[in-house]
C-alpha cells in the first residue's frame, strides 16, 4: 500500500508495520506512469512551527514538487489552519528525548512515512528552527540533480569516545563514525535506514547519542552507499567550543550581511563527486521565533522567494 499524494498522512499503523510497508521496493525499475520527482521535507519538532510563515512563502507556487511531514511531541494537539501547506501533514508521532535512541526512531518514522509516497526521491531532515537559504527552485534543482547523499560521516576522536565495546564484533571501532543529525538522503539510502533490522537494534541497545552516529556509521558499513555520500551536511550550524548546544540567532543577529554570508561560497564542497566552489549549505539553524519578521522582510530581497 502506497499513500496517494492527495491523502492525509495520519494512519493507524504501528512502527513495525509502517517500516515493513516502507521497505518495499519495486522490482521493475521503469515506471509505468507519468512521474515527477519530489523532495520530502521532514520536520522534527517539539510542538509548533514558529517559522511556518517563512516556509509557507518558500513553498508557494511549487505544489506537486514537494511533500511535508511533521513529527511532534504526541502531547501537542494544535493543528495548522486550513490552507496551510502544513495542514494535515503531521504523522503519528511518539515522544522524543534529546540524545536518546527515540530520536533516531522518530527519524526512521519520518523516512518511512515519506517513502510511502513513491514520488519522493530526496529526503531532508529539518527542525522547527531551520530556515531555507535559497528559493525553492534552487534547492529543488540542487537536490534532484544530485547523485550523492549529504550526511556528515567522520572518524573523530570525540566520536570514538562514544563507541561501546559491546557493539563488537558486529560494529568495530574503525567502522564507527560521527556526524550531524541533519541529513539529506536519496531514496536508496532512506530505504536502507528503514529496512535495517540488524544494526539498529545494536545501536538502540548500546549507543550513546545515536542520532549523531547511527546513519553516519550505517553509511560506512554499506560501502556501495557510502561511496555516493558527500560526507557533509547541507544544514549550517554554528558550534561553540565547550558547549553542548549550537548558537541560536534572534532578531538582533539577523540582517542582510549575515544572511548573505550564510549563502556565500565559503569553501570547496564536493558536489556530484567533484570538489569545487559551489553552494555548501542550503539550510541553516538555529533561528529563534522572534527572528521571523526580519526573515520575512529579507526573504524576497536576499533569499529570492
Amino acid at each position: 500500500m502506497f499513500l496517494k499524494p492527495s491523502e492525509k498522512i495520519m494512519h493507524d499503523m504501528e512502527d513495525k508495520e509502517l517500516l515493513w510497508r516502507a521497505s518495499m521496493v519495486p522490482k521493475i525499475r521503469s515506471y509505468p506512469f507519468s512521474r515527477t520527482p519530489k523532495v520530502a521535507f521532514m520536520f522534527m519538532t517539539r510542538g509548533p512551527l514558529p517559522l511556518a510563515p517563512l516556509w509557507e512563502t518558500f513553498f508557494q507556487g511549487h505544489e506537486g514538487l514537494f511533500t511535508i511531514y511533521v513529527h511532534t511531541d504526541p502531547s501537542y494537539n494544535e493543528s495548522m489552519p486550513q490552507g496551510s501547506v502544513f495542514n494535515g501533514r503531521r504523522i503519528p508521532s511518539k515522544k522524543v528525548d534529546w540524545g536518546n535512541a527515540n530520536m533516531v526512531e522518530a527519524e526512521r518514522r519520518l523516512l518511512a512515512n515519506a517513502l510511502l509516497d513513491i514520488n519522493n526521491e530526496r529526503f531532508v531532515l529539518l527542525s522547527e528552527s531551520c530556515i531555507p537559504l535559497f528559493n525553492f527552485t534552487t534547492i529543488y534543482s540542487y537536490l534532484t540533480n544530485s547523485n550523492q547523499t549529504h550526511v556528515d560521516s567522520y572518524d573523530l576522536p570525540i566520536g570514538r569516545v562514544r563507541y561501546a565495546r559491546r557493539m563488537y564484533p558486529h560494529i568495530h571501532l574503525h567502522q564507527w563514525r560521527k556526524g550531524s543529525q541533519w541529513f539529506e538522503l536519496d531514496r536508496a539510502m532512506a530505504l536502507e535506514v528503514v529496512s535495517d533490522t540488524f544494526y539498529w537494534p545494536i545501536f538502540n541497545a548500546y549507543s550513546r547519542c545515536p542520532d549523531e552516529h547511527y546513519i553516519p556509521t550505517l553509511l560506512n558499513l554499506r560501502p556501495s552507499l557510502g561511496l555516493r555520500n558527500s560526507n557533509r551536511t547541507l544544514t549550517w550550524t554554528e558550534w561553540v567550543k565547550r558547549r553542548a548546544h549550537p548558537s541560536s540567532f534572534g532578531e538582533s543577529q539577523v540582517n542582510v550581511e549575515f544572511l548573505e554570508w550564510l549563502r556565500s561560497d565559503k569553501d570547496y564542497c564536493e558536489h556530484n563527486g567533484v570538489n569545487k566552489t559551489i553552494l555548501c549549505f542550503l539550510f541553516a539553524r538555529k533561528f529563534s521565533p522572534n527572528a521571523l519578521d526580519k526573515l520575512l522582510r529579507f526573504a524576497s530581497t536576499v533569499m529570492h522567494f
